[in-house]
């Protein structure tokens, strides 16, 4: 093994541990949403009086979460796919999908990182917020930002993952 491709295992090997941290803080992010909702229907219950606003935390919690999931299902190859495509198809046809897949998952998550920074900066300009906690909106914007970039250099990964499976089939 050559000290290039030593190189790029180990930015691999680091690109996926920061993405299944991340995916990690996002499933916290999700135990906090289920959390809140349990306080808040026990709090009904109980004191005639849910918690308020738990459905704005619930809306920017969730989406917080699913963002961070997003470069882990990528770099692991866990995304859904359609084997009924690759069931009898050859190795090369494989790795031909397998390539424009990763490509498709660059080129839109370039794109979605693109159009977040241009909504960040709207929501930031027009200081929209929840409307019961105050929450400003653009604060969820962060973390997805964050996802989405970790989702750029995953695409990115599993492109050159793809490419370099293909020079050896």
């Amino acid at each position: 093994m050559n000290s290039y491709s030593n190189r790029w295992t180990r930015v691999h090997a680091l690109v996926h541990q920061i993405c299944e941290k991340w995916a990690l803080l996002g499933g916290l992010t999700l135990m906090a949403v289920v959390l809140v909702n349990a306080y808040s229907i026990l709090a009904d219950i109980i004191f005639t009086k849910p918690f308020p606003g738990d459905f704005e935390l619930t809306e920017m919690g969730v989406a917080i979460a699913i963002f961070c999931f997003l470069p882990y299902c990528q770099i692991t190859a866990s995304n859904v796919s359609a084997d009924l495509f690759t069931a009898n198809a050859s190795k090369l046809a494989v790795a031909v999908m397998g390539t424009f897949a990763s490509v498709i998952a660059l080129v839109f998550s370039l794109f979605l990182l693109w159009r977040m920074s241009a909504g960040l900066l709207d929501y930031r300009e027009y200081e929209e917020i929840t409307g019961i906690l105050s929450i400003p909106i653009w604060y969820a914007f962060v973390p997805a930002l964050m996802s989405l970039c970790l989702l750029v250099a995953a695409s990115f990964m599993s492109l050159i993952d793809v490419l370099g499976t293909r020079r050896r089939a």
